[in-house]
């Protein structure tokens, strides 16, 4: 186990973003509209056998946690949720239209909110409808999350027969006190009750996501739940650190900041994590993932191949992604688009024929430099200058000379990364702390000092 000192703990502790994009959401702006991302969508369909992401956002649940973080909407009478199904569809057809024969589909991956809150019929409708409009590959990765408090076993069976073969199962914490103070009540039997029939009808990969840093957590409660997750054995763990931002989600009011963890605390949780799944036969990978070593993500990180998208990480490298639902954000031919938030304004446009766009960003050269030398980071743990100058045509050492000084006079002393003439790369502790060795070739982050805007990096 790394041994950190508080204070290098409390120096790289600090607000930094996750890099599921870069530039971050926080930099989208209502500048970029539907107009926009017509013409970044024509680009992409000149590209007719290049590889394609489906994101599907099913935003309802029937109520909120304290800790969720996700875009959902809360709704108890069916109706409500049966009208957004029609408008999903709609909008498949609105971006089939516009992609001309780029069809095909390598990654497809329903997203919530709970996609299980629908019916099994409900689920195949949508299913079925969208493949009017696209196509499956045959090495598809087809996976959706499911809430196993409201996933039945027939849900499992239709989602199989349909093509499904990857469920990302949400735990949290199997703590009582735990699930009491987040208003997330999930027995451990139900939870296995769902996993083995999730075996037994063939899915090839099931994650478990699991979070450390919630309220009322420790180290000897959440060993128990790592014991319990353990000896399910599932082929993938993400294990997410809390993102307390009560004023990004006024949910997470609820929740009384006394309880939390404290930075120390948080951190060994954070050990006891990574001392329980690596020593358990799982390898970490990027951030906050672990997996079995036989498993595809394992393999791509060994390889220096992983990649990493809105879908969290991906074997799919190169991969430009569209997004059906509300909030959803596309990644298209250099650009950034996020679907309306809101019902009334994600309706209104789909029903007029419109792209439901309400704010995106185009990147310029810098920031596609930029973005893969930090998906670069997230992902493999190193940057090689080479790759870069082949890429994109610059000189690493002098275009980063800046952040290249920097590193070596900031991360290199503290043991987190190793600067060499051809690459820089991230220790085992800079592994621990990737977003922060990231944010080193972060160019927004400078105007983000006078507010919060982003979640903890512990």
């Amino acid at each position: 186990m790394i041994e950190l000192t508080p204070e290098l703990l409390a120096r790289y502790d600090r607000p930094g973003p996750r890099y599921t994009s870069y530039p971050t959401a926080v930099e989208f702006t209502d500048a970029f509209g539907a107009g926009d991302y017509a013409g970044r969508l024509a680009t992409a369909a000149e590209r007719p056998d290049g590889p394609l992401s489906l994101y599907v956002h099913l935003p309802f649940c029937e109520a909120r946690c304290s800790f969720c973080g996700c875009h959902v909407v809360i709704a108890r009478r069916e109706s409500v949720a049966d009208a957004y199904l029609g408008r999903v569809v709609d909008e498949a057809k609105i971006l089939a239209d516009r992609l001309g024969d780029r069809r095909t589909i390598t990654q497809y991956h329903w997203g919530g909110g709970t996609p299980t809150y629908y019916s099994p019929d409900d689920l195949a409708f949508l299913h079925r409808s969208i493949l009017e409009h696209f196509t499956l590959a045959d090495d598809a990765e087809v996976a959706l999350e499911v809430d196993p408090r409201v996933t039945t076993r027939e849900h499992l069976e239709t989602l199989r027969e349909l093509g499904f073969n990857r469920l990302s199962l949400g735990v949290q914490d199997f703590d009582p006190a735990v699930q009491e103070a987040i208003g997330r009540h999930q027995t451990e039997e139900e939870t296995l009750d769902l996993y083995r029939d999730a075996r037994e009808l063939g899915f090839t990969s099931i994650n478990v996501d699991l979070i450390y840093g919630l309220p009322g957590q420790t180290v000897e409660s959440f060993g128990v739940t790592m014991d319990e997750i353990l000896t399910m054995r599932p082929d993938r763990l993400a294990v997410y650190s809390f993102a307390y931002v009560p004023w990004v989600k006024p949910n997470q009011k609820r929740i009384d900041p006394g309880t939390l963890p404290g930075r120390d605390d948080k951190f060994a949780l954070l050990s006891l994590v990574s001392e329980r799944l690596v020593g358990g036969g799982y390898r970490a990978i990027g951030m906050d993932h672990f997996a079995l070593p036989d498993d595809e993500l394992s393999i791509a990180a060994a390889d220096g191949t992983l990649s990493r998208n809105f879908m969290g990480y991906t074997t799919k490298r190169g991969t430009e992604m569209i997004a059906l639902g509300t909030s959803g954000i596309s990644d298209v031919a250099g650009a950034y688009a996020q679907n309306h938030k809101r019902l009334n304004s994600y309706y209104t446009s789909v029903d007029a024929g419109e792209l439901p766009i309400e704010r995106g960003v185009a990147l310029s050269d810098d920031d596609r430099i930029r973005r893969y030398v930090i998906t670069e980071l997230m992902c493999n743990s190193q940057v090689v200058y080479a790759d870069v100058e082949g890429r994109f045509g610059i000189v690493f050492a002098d275009y980063f000379a800046a952040e290249l000084e920097r590193a070596a006079s900031e991360l290199v002393p503290e043991g987190m990364a190793i600067v060499d003439d051809d690459r820089i790369r991230a220790t085992e502790l800079g592994s621990i702390f990737i977003r922060n060795v990231a944010m080193t070739f972060d160019a927004y982050l400078a105007t983000k000092v006078d507010r919060p805007v982003f979640s903890r990096t512990v």
